[in-house]
């Protein structure tokens, strides 16, 4: 016995040198929930959430819509709609500082200090919208060093010098160059580069990003993410990431957090949690990828549109008075058709023209080279007051469903719009018959017609979207980005939706999408973008399978980085 008993005391004295003390977290977040009122009562949006964040980790809060990912994040920085908003129970802690102690009306002077000390200095964050985050009035050097003013005290030689170290540090292009740019001339990855550079600006210790990829391109999304996981190596940062795509969680986050309705259901390393998940809400998420194949095409439909050498170019030719201009080739010699029934997706990363060209089919810009026929009649030429009729017949669904809806307008005014200005009803009685039915179609309840868009979550304000689409019955509708603002469950009932329609109405869609894993679900053909150039069409199938160049082939490969 005494031999055993020394020789764990050897054992002991031998392994405490290499036992490191916890670490304290940076930031922590205990019991938070948060209420919202309003006239109809309150709703729970949090209940009980709590987490650690440590120094170097990549936290990922993930979930579907309405899960409350970034109502939890915002209450960090109490950037919620106070007083609408409080805190019925909860604390968070930075370092040593109280950010929050509920519950309480108003933070006192002294939180209030803090947190106008911390905000932006050492905790930062990227939104979702770059370019609804940046002001469209100003120039990237004059929004990227206000943040230097407001969080440090350099001179302007040393700001101008900090400003391209940032601009350099994100990777953004012909940095000195681009300085006199405005949001709306760079690209969405550039645009989000911005938005990081910002965010930097202070050397913060905790960096939010709030789905900062969702709204770009597969290749774009990789550079970003690569560019994050560089910077938080490099500067030792702590990253809060807030997304639904579980695929970049997998690959880019240490600890996982499931939320479900404003609770948390499952937590745990990322690498455990996604190879032995124990909740079926989290196996639901993991799954919940785009399957199956396009709706069978009847082989002897006939071409709706027929797209002829198209080419599109933006800015002005060099003159005289202006010998600095420059002109840009977005679409360069374009063709393709489209038949019944069918759906093309134009795939590309951004910039590539894929948009140019819907809004070009649209006649929301103007052609510089070649024609566009549709069911055999050029419109092309055709002047704005003969293409009125048409447009019922040709509709769009934007990428950002809460964007393109009035929020002025009831569901009722917003899809009787369409049956207003193409007068397809006779009286108020069959106006409504109409709205009633195109509710039905994307499987909404008719009550809903009275409500108004903030009531809805991000997938029904999409179905709502294409209700407004479907009321007049059109041929052709042109999906541009109709499911990247949406988590994946609902990006699944979706494009059921979508297939469903295409079959009952024959529908023919152009879907325009950086998701490959839709247009492998819901495309019958594929044309992929580079620079304004169509490199390469074919059968779905076959693109995926055997694709012929090499950018197409990154493209892929970027897709299933995941």
């Amino acid at each position: 016995m005494p031999l055993i008993l020394a020789k764990r005391s050897v054992n002991m004295k031998t392994l405490s040198p290499t036992l490191s003390p916890p670490q304290k977290p940076i930031l922590s977040v205990k019991d938070l929930s948060v209420r919202f009122q309003s006239e109809k009562g309150h709703v729970d949006a949090v209940r009980n959430v709590s987490f650690d964040l440590y120094a170097g980790q990549t936290l990922a809060l993930v979930g579907e819509s309405g899960s409350g990912k970034s109502v939890c994040a915002f209450s960090i920085l109490r950037l919620l709609p106070y007083p609408k908003a409080t805190h019925p129970q909860g604390q968070i802690t930075y370092k040593s500082h109280t950010l929050l102690k509920a519950p309480e009306d108003k933070p006192s002077p002294e939180c209030e200090k803090i947190l106008r000390k911390i905000r932006g200095s050492e905790i930062s964050m990227i939104f979702q919208e770059p370019l609804t985050a940046l002001n469209p009035l100003h120039t990237i050097e004059h929004q990227i060093t206000e943040s230097l003013d407001l969080h440090t005290s350099l001179t302007d030689t040393q700001k101008k010098k900090r400003l391209i170290e940032l601009l350099n540090d994100v990777e953004f292009p012909e940095a000195e160059l681009r300085l006199n740019s405005y949001p709306h001339e760079l690209s969405g990855g550039q645009r989000q580069r911005i938005m990081i550079a910002m965010a930097l600006a202070a050397n913060p210790k905790i960096l939010i990003a709030d789905e900062p990829t969702t709204a770009l391109d597969v290749t774009t999304q990789l550079g970003i993410l690569k560019l994050l996981e560089t910077l938080k190596r490099k500067f030792n940062l702590s990253i809060l990431l807030i997304t639904h795509d579980l695929s970049l969680v997998k690959k880019y986050t240490d600890t996982v957090i499931v939320m479900q309705n404003g609770a948390i259901v499952e937590q745990g390393k990322t690498h455990d949690l996604f190879k032995d998940p124990k909740q079926a809400y989290t196996k639901k998420l993991i799954n919940a990828d785009p399957k199956g194949n396009a709706v069978p095409l009847n082989k002897k439909a006939q071409t709706l549109l027929s797209v002829k050498n198209i080419s599109i170019v933006f800015g002005k030719k060099k003159s005289f008075v202006n010998p600095k201009a420059r002109q840009t080739k977005a679409v360069n010699d374009v063709s393709f058709n489209l038949k019944i029934g069918e759906t093309l997706g134009i795939v590309g990363e951004s910039g590539s023209g894929k948009t140019t060209i819907a809004l070009a089919i649209m006649r929301l810009l103007t052609l510089n080279e070649g024609e566009i026929f549709f069911q055999n009649k050029n419109i092309s030429p055709l002047p704005s007051r003969k293409i009125r009729p048409l447009r019922r017949e040709f509709q769009m669904v934007f990428q950002d469903p809460f964007g393109s809806l009035n929020p002025r307008l009831s569901i009722s005014q917003i899809i009787g719009e369409g049956i207003d200005v193409h007068k397809l009803a006779r009286g108020n009685q069959e106006k409504e018959k109409l709205i009633i039915q195109s509710l039905k179609d994307v499987h909404l309840d008719s009550e809903t017609r009275f409500r108004y868009p903030h009531e809805f979550s991000g997938g029904q304000r999409q179905r709502i979207a294409i209700a407004r689409a479907l009321v007049v019955n059109p041929k052709l509708i042109v999906l541009d980005e109709p499911t990247s603002a949406l988590d994946r469950s609902v990006q699944l009932s979706v494009l059921d939706l979508l297939k469903d329609l295409q079959i009952k109405k024959k529908l023919s869609y152009l879907l325009i999408t950086h998701d490959l894993a839709v247009v492998k679900s819901l495309s019958h053909h594929v044309m992929v973008m580079e620079k304004g150039c169509m490199i390469e069409s074919g059968d779905t199938k076959q693109i995926f399978q055997s694709p012929k160049k090499t950018y197409t082939q990154n493209l892929l490969k970027a897709a299933l980085f995941r």
